[in-house]
C-alpha cells in the first residue's frame, strides 16, 4: 500500500513569519498544530520537509545534514519571497539543530529550540528510534512480519554513515551556540527518552542573548509538539514571541 507523503505547509495570517523545522525522521505533522495555533494568533507559519523525510525510510540513509541545512535556507528564502522581513524559528530536536545554525548566520527575530540535542551520547536512542520507525511505516505499508524483519535489517546494518553525518553536525553546532545573539527560548520535556535533557541547559547557559529563557514540560516526551502539553507550549511560544522587537 502506497502511503500518502506529508507535505509542507505554509499558513498564512500576519506581518510577522515563523519558520517551524520538524526533527530527524519526523515531518511537517509534527508542527502542524502549533502552526495553526500561530496563525490563530496573527503569526505566519512555515513548515518545509527536510529532505529524505516523510517518505520510505530507506531515503533517509542516503540524506544528509548538509542538505538539511540547505532545505532550512531554502525555507527561510521562501517566506521573504512571500514578502517576510521578520522571521523567527522554532525547531523540534534536530529541527533546533538546525535552527541554531540558521540563527547564527541569517537574521532571526527569535530562536525557539524545542528537546534539541547538543551532545551525542544517544546514538542507541537514535538507533531504536529509527529501527521503529523503520518498522511502523512499513506495517503500514502491509507488508508481511518476515518482509519488514529483512528489510529493517538492511537499513540497520548500513545506517552507520547516516549516524556519523549527524554526530559531526551536532558537533559542528554545539561549538557554536556561544554566537547566538538572538533572544532564544529553550523548550524541553522532562521525560525526553531520545535526547539527554542537559542539552537544553547547555543551550540556554551558552548562547549570548540576555534575552533568554529555559521551559521545562514535566509530563511530555521528546516529540513535545503532540504530547501531553501542548496546548500549554503553544501558549508559552506565543507569549515568548510576543516579547519579541517586532518592527512590524
Amino acid at each position: 500500500m502506497k502511503i500518502k507523503a506529508p507535505a509542507p505547509f505554509t499558513f498564512e495570517a500576519g506581518n510577522r513569519a515563523v519558520l517551524l523545522l520538524h526533527g530527524f525522521t519526523g515531518n511537517s505533522a509534527d508542527v502542524r498544530m502549533l502552526g495553526r495555533y500561530l496563525q490563530k494568533q496573527g503569526y505566519t507559519c512555515y513548515a518545509p520537509i527536510l529532505r529524505g523525510h516523510g517518505m520510505e525510510p530507506e531515503n533517509l540513509l542516503e540524506a544528509t545534514p548538509a542538505q538539511w541545512w540547505e532545505d532550512v535556507q531554502n525555507a527561510y528564502e521562501h517566506l521573504q519571497h512571500l514578502g517576510y522581513e521578520e522571521i523567527a524559528v522554532a525547531g523540534l530536536s534536530m529541527g533546533g539543530v538546525l535552527g541554531i545554525k540558521l540563527a547564527t548566520e541569517y537574521k532571526v527575530t527569535g530562536l525557539i529550540t524545542m528537546c534539541s540535542p547538543m551532545f551525542f551520547d544517544n546514538e542507541h536512542q537514535l538507533t531504536d528510534g529509527f529501527r521503529m520507525f523503520a518498522k511502523q511505516y512499513k506495517q503500514f505499508e502491509r507488508k508481511d512480519r518476515d518482509t519488514i524483519a529483512t528489510e529493517v535489517k538492511e537499513m540497520m546494518d548500513q545506517s552507520r554513515p547516516m549516524f556519523t553525518r549527524i554526530k559531526d553536525f551536532v558537533k559542528e553546532v554545539n561549538g557554536i551556540v556561544d554566537l547566538i545573539y538572538t533572544p532564544t527560548m529553550v523548550v524541553q520535556a522532562r521525560k525526553d527518552e531520545m535526547i539527554n535533557p542537559e542539552s537544553a541547559n547547555y543551550i540556554y547557559d551558552t548562547v549570548e542573548t540576555d534575552q533568554k529563557q529555559i521551559k521545562w514540560y514535566e509530563k511530555s516526551g521528546h516529540v513535545i509538539t503532540t504530547d501531553k502539553e501542548k496546548e500549554q507550549l503553544h501558549e508559552d511560544i506565543y507569549t515568548f514571541l510576543q516579547s519579541l522587537n517586532w518592527e512590524q
